[in-house]
């Protein structure tokens, strides 16, 4: 009979029918024993509960039970998944995500403390985004692998597609909170810490995501991390936190200043392209005052910031490989990334400004008084 404890994967589906198979295929196939599944529909329209529920099967070898409940929100079906299972271990997953079949044995092996005084509370393992072939999904498959390079065994993020969390320790913080919006798995790994717990990377316990290739997919998201990340910082911030640093932020942070660059780099060329422009015959040489040239040296700078900002550090990385790997003409590559830049450091400002409107109004998750 098996000395290891009960683990309970649970999953979660909104409008998810096409990825509902391969999802629980993955999860059945799992090498672990015992294991059981708990999967949550959350007010599906287009025939996902349906689907869901014929893998409804309480006595397979590997207990697979489903629920249901109305649109609330992924917290509010996390919460039902962990109240009807029964494990010693809760791992969560998303729909969307295929699991390696020693996913649940490499996250286990690594969830015993190295010394007495560590509490580990949750191990989280290694996400592979797939490549389709496009420009949006080649991107992210190498921002996400750059990611995990250089992550370091004690981590501040329990990420969401492939984490198991202590049953205990997950009852004491309260769970998920269903007002959070988006990052749920970031609010709850941070009030693990703050509770004295240690969070835990296995690199060996692999989950490979579907492509994300849809460019105004890639940017929403991106706006909600943002809008989210406004949320965390005001309720977490630096001189708050407990144990290791944000290890997960990425390229986030360079891209972000991309947009102001742009805007500044347009408004400094206006009046010199306005007085250019009156000049008729008069050429180059007779528009060159002092302050104009000023003006266009500044262009000039921004410009060449720009795009230190976008090839050097972890960026730089990631659009090196994505053209490297593309098999499209670079050129294009290039300029279609510098496009693609742009639009997410823009994505990401509208996050920032709606995270402010949220906390203005103590809405989704700012109303820290009920916390």
């Amino acid at each position: 009979m098996s000395e290891n404890p009960l683990i309970s994967i649970t999953v979660c589906v909104r409008d998810g029918i096409h990825w509902i198979d391969g999802c629980l295929e993955s999860l059945s196939n799992q090498t672990y024993r015992p294991l059981e599944i708990v999967a949550v529909d959350d007010g599906s329209t287009d025939g996902s509960r349906q689907q869901l529920e014929r893998w409804h099967n309480p006595d397979a070898e590997i207990p697979i039970h489903v629920y249901t409940q109305d649109a609330l929100g992924l917290s509010a079906g996390r919460n039902l998944a962990v109240q009807k299972s029964g494990g010693e271990w809760i791992a969560i997953t998303d729909i969307d995500v295929r699991p390696t079949q020693n996913w649940i044995t490499n996250l286990y092996e690594k969830s015993q403390p190295l010394n007495p005084d560590e509490r580990v509370v949750a191990v989280t393992g290694r996400t592979i985004f797939e490549k389709a072939g496009d420009l949006i999904s080649l991107l992210r498959s190498v921002e996400i692998a750059t990611k995990y390079r250089s992550r370091p065994r004690r981590t501040s993020l329990a990420n969401g597609p492939c984490s198991m969390f202590h049953r205990q320790s997950l009852d004491e913080i309260g769970g998920f909170d269903p007002e959070w919006y988006h990052a749920e798995d970031m609010e709850v790994s941070l009030k693990l810490i703050s509770s004295g717990g240690t969070i835990v990377y296995a690199p060996e316990a692999v989950v490979s995501h579907t492509a994300e290739s849809e460019r105004k997919h890639f940017l929403a998201k991106r706006s909600r991390d943002a809008r989210a990340h406004v949320r965390i910082m005001r309720k977490y911030p630096r001189r708050r936190r407990k144990g290791p640093d944000l290890d997960f932020i990425g390229s986030s942070t360079m891209v972000l200043f991309v947009a102001p660059l742009w805007m500044s780099m347009l408004l400094t060329s206006l009046p010199f392209l306005y007085l250019f422009l009156q000049t008729d015959s008069r050429g180059w040489d007779e528009i060159q005052t002092w302050w104009q040239t000023k003006i266009l040296l500044v262009t000039i700078a921004l410009l060449f910031v720009q795009e230190l900002l976008i090839w050097r550090g972890p960026l730089g990385v990631v659009n090196r490989t994505a053209i490297y790997m593309s098999k499209k003409n670079r050129i294009f590559v290039y300029v279609a990334l510098k496009v693609l830049i742009v639009q997410w450091s823009f994505a990401l400002w509208r996050g920032l400004l709606l995270g402010i409107y949220d906390a203005l109004r103590r809405m989704n998750g700012h109303d820290f008084t009920k916390s």
